[in-house]
């Protein structure tokens, strides 16, 4: 995965989830749904209209299961299948 695309998922959670420690999100591991208190079922779409919006692409609905959200890694992996170049 691309490292910027990674540090700009990563500025996209801490700025949706109003996250103040923005160390709380390491690194590509980091896991995501479960760990984080502040990722619940509601702040999940807003983290999806998010990065919709940050990246220029629509999420589709089949796309949107667990393991998307499992790390900040597979979140910044699918980015970067899907982002408009």
């Amino acid at each position: 995965m691309n490292s910027s695309t990674l540090e700009a998922v990563k500025d996209v959670i801490v700025e949706t989830l109003g996250i103040e420690d923005r160390g709380r999100i390491e690194g590509a591991a980091t896991p995501l749904f479960g760990n984080i208190p502040e990722l619940d079922s509601f702040a999940v779409l807003s983290l999806a209209a998010a990065i919709e919006s940050r990246f220029g692409f629509q999420i589709d609905d089949s796309d949107f299961t667990g393991e998307l959200f499992e790390t900040v890694g597979s979140l910044a992996q699918f980015v970067d299948r899907n982002r408009l170049h």
